[in-house]
């Protein structure tokens, strides 16, 4: 069969809650996700050898630690399936963002092999091999903004009218030269405990409370308890975020555990100023990037 290119989307979380750790070393969430009309790119072409990885970012690790490469082995226990394929990654998506490049292109690879291998395995069943990659991978099933709990691989699609809120909202993406690793953040997130959780409870409350309003605006939503241990190491983020809030009145968040952080931009609105003030801020080096919820 030809190659088959899927598009590997990015994402932001607009609500996270971090409820507590358990006891197998993992973090539960409370968390509102949705993926990006913008992301990177899996090609895959079916092969008989052994599965391989290859992208366009040398940085990106190509051997078996690469979450495609976990995610081909994965599918070939659950469907019991000996075949092979060649994955390349256009990659756009930022390391250490908080944006979930990694897991939204083991996705991609999972989808585009359960297809050329004859759709072995039903949705529920491609969802529980996502799960067990990546905590995240889940997500990327969805289709669109979604709840996750647990560890984040409980995941159900928001309601109607909620998704309405949020789909096609336009988003300026920004990131620091540096980035934030995720087991770092949480071990820093644990090591403030218990002042850095959310009770779940509360998270759920606050969560429901957004969407029973129908006129509550997206802003509203916006949460993220990554940013206390993020923002404690790395003040450039919350100063930036403040001054863009000052000087232009746009809401801005940090995505996951970092560093990557957005802004929710009104229709018609110039993001020429904002961008040029995040650049001041963070150098030319800095990611700024617009696009809008899918």
């Amino acid at each position: 069969m030809p190659p088959t290119s899927l598009k590997a989307p990015a994402k932001v979380n607009l609500f996270l809650a971090v409820t507590g750790r358990r006891p197998d070393g993992f973090h539960d969430i409370v968390s509102v996700a949705a993926p990006l009309a913008w992301g990177d790119t899996v090609t895959m072409e079916m092969a008989g050898t052994p599965s391989t990885v290859t992208c366009d970012d040398p940085a990106v690790p190509a051997g078996p630690s690469n979450l495609v490469a976990r995610a081909a082995a994965a599918f070939a226990a659950a469907a019991g399936w000996r075949g092979g394929a060649a994955f390349s990654i256009a990659k756009r998506i930022p390391m250490g963002a908080g944006l979930g490049g990694a897991s939204s292109d083991a996705v991609s690879a999972l989808v585009a092999l359960n297809a050329g291998a004859g759709s072995p395995l039903d949705g529920p069943s491609l969802a529980r091999v996502a799960a067990a990659v990546g905590s995240d991978c889940a997500l990327f099933l969805a289709g669109g903004p979604a709840l996750m709990r647990g560890r984040g691989e409980r995941v159900e699609r928001l309601a109607d009218s909620a998704s309405r809120r949020i789909s096609g909202a336009r988003i300026l993406l920004f990131k620091p030269a540096f980035p934030i690793s995720t087991p770092w953040a949480y071990a820093a997130l644990a090591a403030q405990a218990p002042r850095g959780y959310v009770p779940a409870e509360s998270a759920e409350a606050r969560l429901a409370d957004w969407i029973a309003r129908p006129q509550a605006p997206l802003e509203d939503l916006l949460f993220n308890s990554m940013e206390r241990p993020a923002f404690a190491k790395y003040p450039a983020i919350p100063v930036l975020l403040g001054l863009l809030r000052e000087r232009f009145g746009v809401r801005a968040l940090m995505s996951g555990s970092g560093s990557a952080c957005y802004a929710i931009l009104a229709e018609g609105a110039d993001a020429g100023p904002i961008e040029a003030a995040i650049r001041d801020s963070w150098g030319r080096s800095a990611f700024v990037l617009e696009t809008r919820i899918a």
